[in-house]
């Protein structure tokens, strides 16, 4: 039986991957997902620090110059570099390069845009 206590790895354990004679593709659990959107970030620009209440969050680096923040860990994602957020956990995200830099985010659990307690935001929103 699975442990439902553990978003995570449940949430991996459903990922599906594929080698194929020309490189390999992922399926991610895409039906369980509350929603799946790519951020854009432009250079020296950042999300709010931010939690949310209903969901975690998935996140796959599509391109190089990203900065994550989870909790206390700051991390420089390589591109295809996977990076799970839990629910309430405080994260963020930054572009430190010098073009637009993209990632995947797909959420895990029951959500929608509103879910977002923001802790800290240059751009003044509450």
């Amino acid at each position: 039986m699975k442990d439902r206590q553990d978003p995570e790895r449940l949430f991996r354990e459903d990922i599906i991957e594929d080698h194929r004679p020309w490189g390999k593709f992922r399926v991610y659990p895409h039906r369980r997902a509350g929603g799946i959107k790519v951020l854009t970030v432009n250079p020296g620009a950042a999300l709010s620090l931010q939690l949310h209440r209903r969901r975690a969050e998935f996140w796959v680096a599509l391109d190089a110059g990203l900065e994550v923040t989870v909790g206390s860990r700051v991390i420089k994602p390589e591109p295809d570099e996977e990076i799970f957020i839990p629910a309430e956990t405080a994260h963020r995200l930054r572009n430190t390069g010098s073009r637009p830099a993209r990632i995947l985010e797909i959420w895990v659990g029951d959500s929608e845009e509103s879910d977002i307690v923001r802790l800290e935001d240059v751009y003044g929103r509450t």
